[in-house]
């Protein structure tokens, strides 16, 4: 399979902070955040694959700074790295408040999606090409990342 450049696969979605989205504190939920970082990884495999892909696993995910009601929600996807089957996917969110409050990162998420045929069996993904630079650095990483997930692997889980 030819290799893909990462571009390829880069996804950028937008979302309002609205009412129904958060909590009793006015914060976005987090669970909502979750499912937009989801789907963003998820377009970003299915771009890369060529096809459907699948959520395999989510890494640690940390709350850096609480995202507020009206704030508005920029996450950033790409494929870091294809291995044979599953790739691993990048997001980043920016929370936007208003202009006296300046953007910031909020969280970063790296997500395990698996490429399937009509019958759900896992198939082959092409290679990333990454540019040099954060693209490389992300892609030199992302190998390291997997080979900690795969040590510490449950029995059950295989």
């Amino acid at each position: 399979m030819e290799p893909k450049p990462v571009r390829d696969s880069q996804v950028t979605t937008t979302q309002l902070v609205l009412p129904n989205d958060t909590n009793q504190l006015g914060n976005l939920l987090g669970g909502t955040l979750m499912h937009w970082i989801d789907i963003a990884a998820a377009i970003a495999a299915q771009r890369h694959a060529g096809r459907v892909c699948v959520t395999a696993s989510l890494d640690e995910l940390g709350f850096h700074h609480a995202i507020r009601l009206g704030e508005i929600v920029t996450l950033e996807a790409s494929v870091n790295r294809a291995f044979r089957t599953s790739m691993e996917i990048g997001v980043r969110v920016t929370a936007h408040g208003s202009s006296t409050m300046p953007s910031r990162r909020s969280n970063t998420a790296y997500l395990t999606f698996v490429a399937i045929d009509d019958h759900g069996t896992p198939v082959p993904v092409p290679p990333v090409l990454p540019e040099p630079g954060e693209q490389q650095r992300r892609y030199d990483q992302a190998l390291l990342r997997r080979e900690a997930r795969l040590r510490n692997r449950r029995p059950d889980d295989k």
